[in-house]
């Protein structure tokens, strides 16, 4: 028989935290899951890490290198069985109730096809930056709808980094998987073409961790990714007539500016703080 969830993680030069993520999905209080790895021919010690594991919910496949995350974020997700998909990037991690708690709350809402989420953020070292973060106010079952409205006034991803998310693999499926036609975000895209197709659960608690990489982070990249976000508001009010107002849109333009520099400033206290350590 199939798993009740597939947890999948593509993981790419990630030997420092592969480990961590891993144990922390092994370490679940929700079992009736499978665990599948897909390394995307990393060129540190990632997969022989990975292959140190010998647990039969797990299953390792490896990724040709090229075509960035969406190669192997659909390559993994692909291979997944389970009726319920949760994708955790190979640095992040989650908390041993997250499976039970996000099952559970699929069990008590049939009309809901994604599940999300507060995150905690943690710095390189596995440092609390921010303890709760995430859902931009919603708060139990929602319409996809609202969700989606509100994630785009937000100007930003209110149901978190993968690892916060859990989605009915059929309604991905039924979007062709990861939804690359703004890269920068590949995650947000996804989940509001999931929410679409129902409800929407927000539980207002963490339930997994979001490590911050302290790498460059310049002003073009910050301005770049405002302006996917800007053409992602564009191109989903065209797509969905009377989900979006125009002062929606322009709304959600000015935050998502001002969000991307929000984190620059963020990933530059970040170096600062690392280079003093």
């Amino acid at each position: 028989m199939s798993p009740r969830v597939s947890v999948v993680v593509p993981a790419y030069n990630n030997a420092e935290y592969i480990g961590e993520t891993i144990e922390s999905i092994l370490d679940q209080t929700f079992t009736d899951f499978e665990l599948v790895i897909a390394d995307h021919s990393s060129t540190d010690e990632t997969l022989a890490v990975v292959e140190k594991y010998d647990d039969s919910r797990i299953r390792v496949l490896t990724t040709e290198t090229g075509g960035g995350a969406k190669r192997n974020w659909d390559r993994v997700t692909a291979e997944a069985t389970g009726e319920l998909v949760k994708l955790v990037c190979g640095d992040d991690t989650i908390f041993p109730s997250s499976l039970e708690a996000q099952v559970a709350a699929f069990d008590e809402h049939p009309s809901a096809v994604l599940v999300a989420s507060q995150r905690t953020l943690i710095d390189a070292n596995g440092k609390t930056v921010i303890a709760a973060r995430g859902l931009g106010g919603l708060s139990g079952l929602v319409s996809g709808r609202v969700a989606a409205r509100t994630a785009v006034r937000a100007g930003a991803n209110i149901f978190g980094e993968p690892g916060c998310v859990m989605m009915k693999l059929s309604a991905l499926r039924e979007i062709g998987l990861w939804d690359n036609s703004h890269p920068y975000l590949i995650d947000q895209a996804t989940f509001i073409g999931v929410a679409l197709q129902g409800d929407v659960v927000a539980i207002e608690r963490p339930l997994a961790t979001f490590r911050i990489n302290s790498g460059q982070w310049s002003v073009e990249l910050a301005t770049q990714q405002a302006r996917q976000a800007a053409d992602f508001h564009r191109s989903l009010g065209a797509a969905e007539p009377g989900l979006l107002s125009a002062m929606d849109i322009r709304l959600g333009n000015v935050k998502a500016l001002a969000t991307s520099f929000m984190r620059r400033a963020v990933y530059l206290l970040l170096r600062h703080r690392m280079s003093k350590s």
